[in-house]
């Protein structure tokens, strides 16, 4: 079943029992492209800054109360999830944002009609255009929301799953801090450490990076709101931008504030780009952390072999009994992911032209896509992989024995050429360095029990 619909291009059929319109219909028709739909977090976002607007246009007088309040209902809906099946336009649209932007103006509209009593369709009593897009265009929404989703995404999602990561690499820290073991430069060995110091090396570069990330989460703060098409405020008023940011905190229980001049916010895609950075930085630091982990891991026979990881599921298909670093892996693909789509958002926000970005609706998609998939995927690597990691002292203490590195704490004793031609022996000759000094009777043993000791160079 059908309704016929007319808009500036003739006549469009669209699903009688659909609360989207004709715009949108066009749109479903037009743009087969992906399958991937625009993220949610967005259009609940819009429907927030809908409802602000309507509140605040009836506050002005611009807008009837009967369908302000029933258009702040229908937003009600929206934002409790209950119309999320009205919103499969693809990402992949009409540029800037307009087909997405009049997609939730006709879906508010139908719903705001049916509270009232009316058809869907029935124009007349809420118009997507007149009344739900009030004082706005898609031109200074569509970056609103932007900012509005991803900032309450960083804050909600985000930071929170980064920060429980960062807390279970502290406590393995602690855990491991007694434990000595090998350190490496160039994937050679190199003097001793403890595996707590390696462990505090991965919590301190996420520290930093969930620093970088919590600031450019506060650049979305400032939202171009009022701006309408070009950043002119036609259309629009200072009373009715002032009540709705303030309406608009109210829900998200934030502090966005008016920017005071809107043309830089509506030309340019800087904030979204700051985020995109900040997010590459999270995503370089945790994926430099899971490459170490597998390596740390490897073999246990044939590899490095000093941590056990959990194991989560069998590791193959044809090998009996083979466990792979899965967790780890899976960290490894979400990261490269990220840093792809962060440089999609670089690209695109280059592409801005004069007074808006056409390609701020795949800014959005890869930004909030990134946030979640790296939300969900450092809360499992946290649970799943770190907080279960223990220490296989044989494979550590095999490794330190040999280590010719050692050799570096004789140095202020013996000299660097001396150090050196020891070292050279014990690794040719397959022996510790403490065993070629005493073949050499380079020292006394107690004073090279003391200086060899790897508990005195850590």
């Amino acid at each position: 079943m059908y309704r016929t619909e007319k808009d500036l291009l003739g006549s469009v059929k669209v699903p009688s029992d659909a609360y989207y319109g004709s715009e949108t219909q066009r749109s479903l028709d037009s743009f087969k492209v992906s399958g991937i739909r625009n993220p949610i977090e967005l259009v609940h976002a819009y429907a927030m800054l809908k409802k602000a607007a309507a509140l605040a246009n009836m506050k002005d007088g611009k807008l009837d109360g009967k369908k302000a309040k029933a258009i702040a209902m229908a937003c009600d809906y929206v934002i409790a999830g209950k119309l999320d099946g009205q919103f499969n336009i693809d990402v992949f649209q009409a540029g800037a944002g307009t087909s997405l932007n009049m997609n939730v103006n006709e879906v508010i509209a139908n719903k705001a009609i049916e509270l009232l009593g009316g058809r869907k369709g029935n124009y007349r009593l809420v118009h997507p255009n007149d009344h739900v897009n009030m004082s706005q265009s898609t031109n200074d929404t569509m970056p609103c929301v932007v900012h509005i989703a991803t900032y309450m995404a960083i804050k909600k999602r985000l930071v929170p799953s980064l920060k429980m990561l960062e807390g279970e690499l502290d406590r393995k820290a602690k855990e491991f801090k007694g434990t000595i073991k090998m350190g490496r430069t160039h994937l050679q060995d190199a003097v001793p450490m403890t595996l707590g110091q390696e462990f505090s090396g991965y919590k301190g570069a996420l520290g930093n990076a969930i620093g970088m990330i919590d600031d450019a989460k506060d650049r979305m703060l400032h939202i171009p709101l009022g701006g309408t098409a070009v950043g002119t405020q036609i259309n629009a008023d200072r009373r009715y931008e002032r009540v709705a940011v303030k309406e608009i905190n109210r829900m998200t229980k934030s502090h966005f504030v008016l920017s005071k001049n809107k043309f830089p916010m509506m030309q340019q895609r800087i904030e979204e780009l700051a985020v995109a950075d900040a997010l590459k930085e999270g995503a370089t630091a945790i994926n430099k952390i899971a490459n170490d982990l597998r390596i740390l891991a490897s073999g246990p026979a044939g590899g490095m072999g000093e941590i056990i990881l959990p194991e989560i599921l069998p590791g193959s298909s044809i090998m009996p009994g083979k466990v792979n670093p899965s967790m780890a892996e899976m960290m490894n693909m979400v990261c490269l992911n990220v840093m792809g789509s962060c440089t999609t958002v670089t690209e695109a926000a280059n592409g801005g032209q004069l007074e808006i970005n056409v390609f701020t609706p795949i800014i959005a998609h890869n930004l909030l896509f990134s946030i979640n998939t790296l939300s969900n995927a450092s809360r499992l690597f946290a649970q799943r992989c770190i907080a279960g990691i223990k220490v296989n002292r044989g494979g550590i203490s095999k490794h330190l024995e040999m280590d010719i590195s050692l050799a570096t704490a004789l140095s202020p004793y013996i000299g660097y050429a001396k150090a050196s031609k020891i070292a050279s022996i014990a690794r040719r000759e397959h022996k510790s360095v403490k065993q070629v000094c005493i073949e050499l009777n380079v020292m006394g043993k107690k004073e090279l029990d003391r200086i060899l000791d790897p508990k005195n160079q850590v």
